[in-house]
């Protein structure tokens, strides 16, 4: 426990700061997916919405999702995850949501793909109601952290 000592507060810092915007960018490719959807197979509309996605998840999602799970990580080992620290349910419940966060994250590029193909598999409807899962989780996420009910 306490192993990033005064560092501590840099690391903690960065964190929120990738998870903004990890965050963003999760609230930002379900709507490019929607317009995606939206536009003609294969029209230059189609094709600037590829692009767009590409470089949201290239610039943005990815590598901010990867920065969240090391600094969260870090955080989580200097709290005592691992070391067998009571009443930390509520950093269980935490990682849980991130970890379904990251699974969303994953259908998210793998659909953007299926989209880039030409090869919708939902609705408009559906994608703009799973659009929601992020803020859901996001709220959900902060008051874990702040409440730390359990």
């Amino acid at each position: 426990m306490n192993f990033l000592g005064n560092a501590y507060l840099w690391v903690k810092a960065a964190h929120v700061v990738f998870v903004i915007f990890w965050m963003a960018g999760m609230f930002m490719l379900p709507r490019y997916l929607v317009y995606h959807q939206e536009a003609a197979p294969g029209s230059a509309e189609a094709e600037a919405w590829v692009e767009r996605e590409t470089k949201l998840r290239n610039i943005i999602l990815t590598p901010s999702m990867t920065l969240v799970w090391i600094l969260g990580l870090m955080l989580a080992v200097n709290a005592g995850l691992f070391s067998g620290v009571e009443g930390l349910g509520w950093l269980h419940a935490k990682l849980l949501l991130v970890l379904v966060l990251s699974g969303y994250h994953g259908w998210a590029v793998g659909y953007a793909k299926k989209l880039a193909k030409g090869k919708p598999t939902l609705s408009g409807r559906q994608l703009r109601m799973i659009n929601e899962i992020p803020a859901i989780i996001a709220a959900i996420v902060v008051i874990l952290v702040i409440v730390r009910p359990f």
